[in-house]
């Protein structure tokens, strides 16, 4: 298999995996191509090689940077503007941990201690709803909390050397 070929592949892997972890297509190509590149990448360059839409490319750019997953590089003399993708793989799983314990995690909580948290005419139906909701909320916020604790430590300095020991 040829360079471009395997790149390509990629690329188009990657971005079929994106819906895995609450990323559209496209956002997730970006990102592939972003993360494999040796230097940063142009908007237009993204364009070319993905053939999707200026806006659509935008629009992705800006959500990749809003994860903290992308960033902007800006190179001397050149008004365009050219972006790298985040390479180091412990970082970039635990912005991706972070940012879907936002967006995912945290809501799901907010709706389970709602419901867990209903008034009750003491029907056996009524018990067993929150009995089981109730668990439920225990279970995701001790997941999310375990998450908040495996970022922490990676951030972390002193677990980042025991994490590189352990490697």
């Amino acid at each position: 298999m040829e360079f471009k070929e395997a790149k390509n592949k990629f690329v188009q892997t990657w971005g079929a995996l994106g819906s895995q972890w609450g990323i559209n297509k496209t956002m997730a190509q970006i990102h592939a191509l972003l993360m494999v590149s040796n230097e940063p990448v142009s908007m237009e360059d993204i364009m070319d090689e993905l053939q999707i839409s200026r806006g659509n490319a935008s629009m992705n750019l800006r959500a990749l940077m809003d994860w903290g997953i992308v960033y902007k590089e800006y190179k001397a003399g050149e008004r365009r503007e050219f972006f790298i993708a985040e390479k180091d793989l412990d970082e970039l799983a635990s912005k991706i941990a972070r940012e879907r314990s936002k967006r995912e995690i945290k809501p799901a909580l907010k709706i389970l201690k709602e419901v867990s948290s209903i008034k009750t005419n003491n029907t056996i139906e009524e018990k067993q709803f929150i009995d089981q909701t109730t668990k439920l909320y225990d279970f995701v916020l001790k997941a999310d909390n375990m998450l908040d604790k495996m970022t922490e430590f990676n951030e972390n300095w002193l677990g980042r050397l025991v994490l590189k020991i352990m490697k």
